[in-house]
């Protein structure tokens, strides 16, 4: 087996746009060798904990509304290619990420760590839905087997944070400025949003190695 660690974070539409196309060539090589993990790392850590408009963080970030726009052109270009439905205007606030990243580690250990991640990706992107709160990340740990109760008390507490904020910490210690990013086999980087074609090509000298 292969280790692929994937940095991402649950708001990066380029990091839902990447698992879809990793996703297709996992599908179309089903005997692939990956193992896969993925890591905490949050697009905003000075986010405060009860997130902020949408409109206004993306103004402030990207210098006004025109410049917004702009900026989310290719987003918008690629995920249509990607054959994602994107409802990025019915976002109506950028969450804190670091409860979504709490319950994507407790999924991985139930060994549902990549349905957390889709199941994150599309709560926030395709259904709008604030996945900054207690009771959305309950709800998704619900519908990918997990118990939400349990995950509610969790969230309640200040269990693992420290751990995901170290974690996040030592991705950029590392030198990862920017998600997702892909580490194939602890040495490897690839980073951005790579079309499914490459990875059929990295899976088939996987292969070919092991062969």
């Amino acid at each position: 087996m292969v280790k692929l660690d994937i940095m991402s974070d649950p708001i990066c539409p380029w990091c839902y746009i990447g698992k879809t196309y990793l996703d297709r060539a996992l599908a179309q090589m089903p005997d692939h060798p990956f193992t896969i993990e993925w890591h905490p790392f949050q697009l905003n850590p000075d986010m405060p904990a009860e997130g902020m408009d949408r409109r206004a963080y993306l103004e402030g970030k990207f210098g006004g509304k025109a410049a917004a726009v702009q900026a989310y052109l290719p987003v918008v270009e690629h995920g249509e290619k990607a054959g994602l439905d994107l409802k990025l205007d019915d976002i109506a606030r950028t969450p804190n990420t670091i409860d979504a990243h709490r319950l994507i580690h407790w999924a991985g250990i139930e060994g549902r760590q990549s349905a957390a991640v889709s199941a994150l990706f599309r709560a926030y992107f395709n259904e709008g839905r604030d996945i900054g709160e207690t009771e959305v990340l309950s709800d998704i740990a619900d519908g990918i087997g997990l118990d939400a109760s349990i995950i509610q008390r969790l969230l309640g507490s200040d269990a693992d944070i420290a751990d995901i904020r170290a974690r996040d910490s030592a991705a950029r210690n590392m030198g990862i400025s920017s998600v997702p990013t892909f580490i194939v086999a602890g040495q490897h980087a690839v980073p951005g949003a790579q079309p499914t074609e490459l990875w059929i090509k990295v899976l088939a000298e996987l292969s070919e190695a092991a062969d």
